[in-house]
């Protein structure tokens, strides 16, 4: 197979998948490295595929997901991320991404697209494995986050509960 034929497999297996595709799980299909895979997916956003790299693996960005959009602004210490978290999700938000604003950089932002319970327990492991510190970090926990609600209720009440619990950031 050649450099160009794998490249056209995987993202054909992006279009297919609904769920994020790991770099890992990639190479091992492709009998490459993982290193390999990166460059691919690099050359593959560079020839205008819009692909996503969240926690849990690469995922082609397609039409908008339906709801409301909404960002809420937040604080809290590295111990509170599962609990936040948990409440977006348990309220069937989907929480797409962290910003920050970075003195010297600016907006930083990473893509979480978390939608559930199992997608929390997933980034908190992968957190906890590879040692990483938020983002937020960087801002004494101050930061964003887009959520995806299926709708205004939903919304209010993720904002209710992130209140209660001492998360939401107010001045």
């Amino acid at each position: 197979m050649t450099t160009e034929q794998r490249r056209e497999k995987i993202l054909n297996q992006f279009r297919k998948s609904t769920e994020p595709v790991s770099a890992n799980a990639l190479a091992a299909k492709y009998h490459v490295s993982r290193q390999i895979i990166v460059g691919d997916v690099a050359l593959l956003r560079a020839a205008g595929n819009e692909i996503a790299a969240t926690p849990r693996g690469y995922l082609l960005q397609t039409q908008e997901t339906e709801g409301i959009r909404r960002q809420i602004v937040a604080l809290h210490t590295e111990e509170q991320i599962e609990e936040e978290l948990n409440i977006c999700v348990d309220y069937g938000c989907e929480v797409q991404d962290v910003i920050i604003d970075h003195p010297v950089y600016g907006e930083l932002s990473g893509r979480l697209q978390i939608r559930s319970r199992y997608d929390v327990m997933q980034f908190m492991k992968k957190v906890k494995d590879e040692q990483a510190h938020s983002l937020s970090e960087l801002t004494d926990g101050v930061h964003m986050h887009t959520l995806i609600c299926p709708d205004l209720r939903a919304y209010e009440q993720v904002v209710k509960k992130l209140a209660e619990a001492g998360i939401l950031f107010r001045e």
